[in-house]
């Protein structure tokens, strides 16, 4: 079964560990993604997500650059296996010749510093997708919040108050015009509201589950579950712990299974239909212990999946059909 995910911090991890005298490739290492592991799991499409912390970078601009310097150096190296793609077309070729493909995503819409010539500069550079925000306000709108504390797990507040800014209600005006993909992911319920009020075209939560099944306010209410597939979007399935189910005896939930994983696909189906669900594990950026323990046993997800009552194409839907009937659209 042939998979699509649309998030993962892999180039952030080389490149930080780069600085730190790694020696790490995308062609093998320990991570959750690899190109050989990629392979072996069955991957046609990834998602390459240009992660910044906004409060430990400087230059959020010159930061994302670097990674994305960094993420062309491995397409270089690697180019008799995975692909960039910027378009539909490209995509397409891919599929043909049996190349893994990449798609460039941003993941904190504050790298643009508030500067639309900046987005447009990310777009020259091959990005297609990006997050308005990550855990902090930015120019573009607001987070759900996360409170600090000895809370453990911390203590989170979904915000339905703040909005997008005025400039990010620019923003993802300009993003629709250019033909780069909104990703709600990390937004605060708010902004996601304005995002369905300002825009017209469909777009994706890359890395969100169901917040009735686990009230992580990173993930979905079903009402956005119901609007986000009338709007033609898709909703990835984060493989975080957290994002699956909540704590259990006072302690952080560590352990993500594909029953869970399958269980939030239940309920979107019964809130949104099938269409409006995809992957986002989110690998490279959790901590979680997951049951297929990398990219190379996604194929457990699918096994789960037909025995918990998904026919072959349901999963193919999931796996990678609705994912690519939305690029197809939007690319």
């Amino acid at each position: 079964m042939k998979v699509v995910d649309m998030h993962c911090d892999t180039i952030y991890e080389l490149y930080e560990r780069r600085k730190k005298g790694g020696q790490e490739k995308l062609l093998k290492n320990d991570l959750h993604i690899d190109l050989l592991k990629m392979k072996k799991g069955d991957y046609f499409l990834q998602n390459f997500a240009v992660y910044t912390h906004l409060e430990r970078e400087e230059r959020p601009f010159e930061y994302a650059m670097r990674l994305i310097d960094a993420f062309y150096e491995e397409m270089a190296a690697n180019d008799d296996r995975i692909d960039v793609v910027r378009s539909w077309q490209d995509i397409e070729t891919n599929w043909k010749e049996g190349k893994l493909s990449a798609l460039l995503s941003i993941e904190e819409g504050g790298v643009c510093q508030g500067e639309l010539a900046f987005l447009r500069d990310f777009y020259r550079v091959g990005v297609r997708m990006m997050t308005l925000t990550w855990n902090f306000p930015n120019e573009l709108g607001y987070p759900n919040r996360i409170l600090s504390g000895n809370e453990r797990p911390p203590v989170c507040v979904a915000d339905t108050k703040n909005g997008l800014t005025e400039r990010g209600i620019e923003f993802v005006r300009e993003m629709e015009n250019l033909g780069m993909i909104l990703d709600i992911s990390h937004l605060n319920d708010a902004g996601i509201w304005d995002v369905f009020r300002y825009t017209r075209k469909p777009f994706v939560a890359s890395h969100s589950n169901a917040r009735s099944l686990a009230s992580h306010p990173r993930n979905l209410t079903d009402e956005m579950i119901r609007a986000l597939a009338e709007r033609g979007g898709v909703a990835g399935i984060n493989f975080c712990a957290s994002f699956l189910r909540d704590e259990e005896e006072g302690a952080d939930p560590i352990h993500s299974e594909c029953r869970d994983m399958v269980r939030h696909m239940k309920h979107m189906k019964q809130i949104g239909g099938i269409g409006c669900i995809g992957l986002g594990s989110d690998f490279d950026g959790i901590t979680s212990i997951v049951e297929m323990k990398d990219c190379s046993g996604m194929q457990l997800l699918a096994e789960e999946m037909e025995r918990q009552g998904f026919h072959t194409g349901e999963i193919e839907a999931v796996f990678y059909g609705n994912v690519l009937r939305l690029y197809k659209e939007l690319l």
